[in-house]
Formats: C-alpha cells, sequence, structure tokens
C-alpha cells in the first residue's frame, strides 16, 4: 500500500561536495523540507521507495522500467567521485511490466544506472533508512498514458499488496524564472508555476492535463510527467497537497510537497 508521496525537486547543489555554503544558503528553504520530509519519511517505515525521474533512460513511446539488481549511480558529472548504490525491488519492476501489457500500455524493462535526478532525491530521505527501491522514468506521451501509468502503478502497489511503498515525483518546474536562468527568461515562466501550485492545492488534476501547451513549453520544465504518474497513482485515494517549500534562486523552480 502506499503509505508516503511527495514531490521533490533534484538540485544538484544541496549536494555536499558539489553546492557550496553559498549555495546551501540560497536554497535553504528547500534544504529544510527535505529535512522534515526525511522525518516524515522515516516515521512511514517503507519497505519500498518508487522514485520516477525525467532523467532516467528515455523513450520517446515507452516507458521504461530499470530492472538492474542493484540500482547503482554517481555525482560525477557534477565533480565529486560520489557513488551509492540500492537494491531494486525487483517483484514490483516486473510485476509493474506485466501489468502494463496485460493493459496494452507500453512499457518493458530495462537495465540502467541512477540518474542524478533520482539520487539526489534518494541521497536525501535515505540517510537512515535503506529500502528496496523501484527507478522509473516517462515518456515523450502525452499527459494521459502518464496518468494511466499511475493508475497501473497503484494496481501494482495498492491497499491489498501488503508491502509498505512510497512514491516519490522527482522534478522540477520552470527553468526560466529569471533573466540568467539555465534556459534563458520567458515572462511565462512564473505564471506556469503559479498555476501548477494553484492546481496541486485544489486538487484540479483536468486542469493541469488541460494546460495551455504553448505556456508549458515556454516555462522549460521537467517533472511535469513525474508529477502525473504520482497523480495517477493516487486516483481514487484521499490525500492532501501540503506545500513544504517553493523557491527558485537559481531561475528553476524547486517545489518541495507531500501528498500522503
Amino acid at each position: 500500500m502506499i503509505v508516503f508521496s511527495a514531490i521533490m525537486p533534484h538540485p544538484p547543489e544541496s549536494i555536499p561536495g558539489i553546492g557550496r555554503m553559498e549555495d546551501f544558503k540560497a536554497i535553504r528553504k528547500t534544504l529544510g523540507a527535505f529535512d522534515r520530509m526525511m522525518l516524515e519519511l522515516e516515521q512511514t517505515d517503507p519497505e519500498t521507495i518508487v522514485i520516477i525521474s525525467p532523467h532516467a533512460y528515455l523513450e520517446q513511446y515507452s516507458f521504461a522500467i530499470n530492472s538492474a539488481e542493484q540500482l547503482v549511480g554517481n555525482f560525477v558529472d557534477f565533480g565529486p567521485d560520489l557513488a551509492y548504490a540500492y537494491e531494486n525491488d525487483i517483484e514490483i519492476a516486473d510485476r509493474l511490466a506485466f501489468a502494463c501489457s496485460m493493459n496494452d500500455l507500453p512499457a518493458h524493462l530495462h537495465q540502467g544506472f541512477l540518474d542524478h535526478g533520482a539520487l539526489i532525491p534518494l541521497y536525501h530521505l535515505t540517510k537512515n533508512i535503506k529500502p528496496k527501491i523501484v527507478h522509473l522514468s516517462f515518456s515523450l506521451m502525452n499527459y494521459d498514458f502518464h496518468y494511466r501509468y499511475g493508475e497501473i502503478l497503484r494496481s501494482v502497489i495498492g491497499d491489498n499488496s501488503g508491502k509498505r511503498v512510497a512514491i516519490i515525483a522527482s522534478g522540477d518546474l520552470s527553468h526560466r524564472l529569471i533573466p540568467n536562468a539555465p534556459a534563458g527568461f520567458s515572462p511565462k515562466a512564473k505564471e506556469f508555476d503559479s498555476m501548477i501550485l494553484h492546481y496541486l492545492g485544489a486538487n484540479d488534476v483536468a486542469s493541469i492535463m488541460n494546460m495551455d501547451e504553448q505556456i508549458t513549453a515556454e516555462a522549460a520544465e521537467c517533472g511535469m510527467r513525474s508529477i502525473m504518474i504520482l497523480l495517477g497513482a493516487l486516483s481514487g485515494k484521499p490525500y492532501e497537497f501540503k506545500l513544504l517549500s517553493y523557491e527558485g534562486p537559481s531561475g528553476v523552480g524547486y517545489l518541495t510537497a507531500r501528498l500522503v
């Protein structure tokens, strides 16, 4: 059953050895929210964490489920040679792939490495616990497919599964909030982030699915498909959107929120 779910950004500068003191000060709200989320997650005692990452192995028309027995990744691309390993929950990965095939949704098992979109949230959440991990990517198909994928995930780890599961949707909102932002500036970026926060707070999934594609494209986000999978997994389950922090000092919208 789903005992915890959340949306988390993946700022590399939040990792000691990558970020500097001035970076930690700039994202102190996010770091504080990470600490709170870590404690709250520990209280739910999850056996498995499902992490959905926008930087995992990506296929345009199919969902990839990491089937490596040991999920291994590092932060070499950001400088320090910091490596991490987690045990894969092969049972859930296999069952999810099978359930997708039975529901005519394109998904398959694929051995891969843990990317930074998965590693950064896991670094902050699993300092004191060692649950198994399920590592998922999204595709470039529309939001409807992602919501449906989440619904199938829920059927696999639903209330009758007997396993305590947390789901984390990793992703950043707009990358264009300020003039020196990583993807440049767009005046629509703040509007986009504000709309997402409003719709999530109102549990208005339909409005998220039907957002203007031009505004979404202008925002240069990397988290919406992760979030749509999470929302699909929570379909039919009571939840409350609890905003822990939102900030964008570097021009990237960092949203940290708990839903279950």
